[in-house]
């Protein structure tokens, strides 16, 4: 590692630290909630309302609000969702084949944690809730549910589809012949989401839980993403899709037309320990659509997987994040389709991501024998760089324009081992936005990590220190240690570049991402320790292959080369630039004044041309 190289890694891994340490240390985790056990089907008492009190409450639509709650279930081999019949709307779902990180079952969300609703408003100024009302259940086979009202002289209908194998509901909301009775004003669908820790990372699992949104017109954003402060955004233009993102899955609903407009808000209490952070949607349904057979919508509860979101709706695989601009792009169309092609031959995640190094470290070899050649050319060229050194040892700006000199003279360049270096950082990037969103590695072991998404917490601290948590991650420390290694190595292959504070950065640094990624997923910092391992081996046998002595003798014949040539270019730009520091630092030294007298400061008042011996006194003004 260069000096360019250390600086540009110390500046990048400066940027890392601000983002990364600047939030709140994780909490405890919460004591797990009792569990509540449900019938399939089973009746519940409602609070009493005789129909004298809901006609005046509810006007017309009273009729539908008494009776009593029934739940119903439609499950295929994914989910299970429960529904209730006040309100005739989703009241829980259950992924089937996940756990949750103590092992118990993953309850999405239930009537307990989360609540979806629609309201409207009648034109006797009435606001009605979907959840005022008891509907009729009428299943019609095992995979679609009819709830039925009868109101005002008219019905309101909920059809809810689940077909095999599949992590989307259908939804059809119909107002039938209720054209006089309801405005023309937009429905408004509600889902509140109280949302439970499902990870190990208490902090993670808070951090990666929010609110993403897809806009008809193509826009993308999100809300809550690592924010323990309430936000609040509400969209004016029409919306395709909202999702509420738990880390690892989602529970999201797309419009086949679209929702008029919306509001979202995410809020955090840390005090609570049942609920990570509160999730809120509200989304306006065109009148139109419910009484024209238009309001269809698709609900999707399941793993929050690449392949699995990108068939859904539109930009809906940007629920998994996997950076942003570039980084977004390796991982997609290189890291993914890599991984996954390996997933399907191997069973072991430990050993894909091994593979994965493996190939990337196949491709980017000339990167890294060209970062090592640059090296060796410093290291032949520091016998001259002390020469430098000792001929102007307190004029930091004069060994800089020479170094420069004999860089030109020597055909090397100080970028050369830097650019490669830089070209390598897009994959280095991507792989840390890639393995902590990966549900790929969720609760897939390997040595003595329980689970590739998370830290491994071999080492359990009877105390918590600050920046590293109550644990250390036995991947993480052999990364650092390998990383330790690694710098020694390129320390000793370039002693020249690597001296004083410059060789202290490159051994801190290490220390300093020790910390950084104690908590980070196992997944990651084992892919790192393999990198760092493969890295050492490509160094070792990278030096079979550049010779000194035959390196010596190229520099030499470039000398010879370039002995007449000048610089150009960006080169002659930066010896323009250290030239002109040089001589405002000349003038700064002898007080301000040129090193050469003008004309006017070389002769005296009377016109002699003499030049003044005493110092100059200021000259007075002529009157005409």
């Amino acid at each position: 590692m260069d000096r360019n190289s250390a600086i540009g890694l110390f500046l990048i891994s400066a940027l890392l630290i601000i983002y990364l340490f600047f939030a709140p240390k994780p909490k405890p985790e919460p004591a797990a909630e009792k569990p509540k056990t449900t019938a399939a089907t089973a009746a519940t008492a409602s609070a009493p309302l005789d129909s004298a009190a809901a006609t005046q409450a509810l006007g017309s639509f009273g009729s539908a609000a008494v009776g009593t709650a029934q739940t119903t279930q439609l499950k295929n081999e994914n989910i299970t969702v429960t529904f209730s019949s006040k309100g005739g709307r989703v009241e829980a779902v259950r992924l089937n084949n996940y756990k949750t990180f103590s092992g118990k079952p993953l309850d999405l969300f239930t009537a307990q944690s989360a609540q979806l609703d629609t309201r409207f408003r009648t034109n006797d100024g009435r606001q009605v809730k979907l959840s005022d009302l008891y509907f009729r259940a009428e299943p019609q086979g095992t995979t679609t549910l009819r709830y039925v009202a009868d109101v005002a002289g008219g019905q309101i209908e909920q059809l809810y589809t689940l077909a095999a194998g599949s992590y989307e509901l259908a939804y059809n909301l119909r107002f039938n012949n209720l054209s006089a009775s309801v405005t023309q004003e937009p429905l408004t669908l509600s889902f509140v989401d109280n949302v439970r820790q499902t990870e190990q990372d208490r902090k993670q699992n808070r951090n990666h839980t929010l609110i993403n949104r897809y806009l008809v017109s193509g826009d993308h954003t999100a809300l809550g993403e690592a924010s323990e402060k309430p936000e609040e955004v509400k969209v004016a233009e029409p919306l395709k899709w909202i999702a509420h993102k738990h880390d690892f899955f989602v529970a999201g609903i797309v419009a086949e037309n679209q929702f008029q407009s919306g509001q979202l808000n995410a809020t955090v209490d840390l005090e609570d320990t049942t609920y990570i952070k509160t999730l809120s949607s509200t989304l306006a349904i065109p009148a139109a659509d419910v009484q024209q057979s238009k309001a269809n919508f698709r609900f999707y509860f399941g793993p929050n997987s690449f392949n699995t979101l990108k068939a859904v709706a539109p930009d809906f695989d940007r629920n998994v994040y996997l950076g942003w601009g570039l980084f977004r792009w390796v991982n997609r169309f290189v890291v993914l389709p890599v991984f996954h092609f390996l997933e399907q031959y191997i069973s072991s995640y430990g050993i894909i991501i091994a593979l994965l190094v493996v190939l990337i470290k196949l491709v980017t070899w000339p990167l890294t024998y060209k970062t090592y050649e640059s090296q060796a050319k410093m290291r032949v060229l520091k016998p001259e760089i002390d020469a430098i050194k000792e001929k102007y040892p307190d004029d930091q700006l004069k060994q800089q324009q020479e170094t420069m000199k004999l860089h030109s003279t020597m055909g090397v360049s100080a970028l050369s081992g830097c650019v490669p270096t830089l070209l390598t950082i897009p994959i280095l990037f991507a792989m840390f936005q890639f393995f902590p969103n990966a549900i790929e590695l969720r609760q897939q072991p390997f040595l003595w990590a329980h689970d590739l998404s998370t830290y491994d917490d071999l080492i359990k601290l009877p105390f918590s220190v600050p920046f590293l948590g109550n644990h250390i991650s036995l991947f993480t420390l052999l990364m650092t240690l390998s990383t330790l290694a690694m710098t020694y190595q390129s320390n000793q292959n370039n002693p020249a570049a690597m001296q004083g504070p410059m060789k202290f950065y490159s051994y801190l640094m290490p220390l300093v991402f020790f910390f950084v990624l104690n908590s980070f997923s196992a997944g990651l910092t084992w892919y790192y320790l393999i990198s760092n391992l493969v890295t050492l081996a490509q160094q070792a046998i990278t030096r079979r292959f550049v010779d000194d002595t035959k390196l010596r003798a190229k520099l030499e014949a470039n000398k010879i080369k370039n002995k007449d040539k000048k610089p150009s270019g960006f080169a002659a730009r930066l010896q323009d630039a250290m030239k002109a520091a040089q001589e405002k630092e000349n003038q700064s030294r002898q007080g301000g004044r040129p090193t050469a007298a003008t004309d006017d400061d070389s002769s005296d008042d009377s016109g002699t041309g003499a030049s003044d011996v005493s110092p100059k006194r200021p000259r007075k003004t002529r009157r005409s």
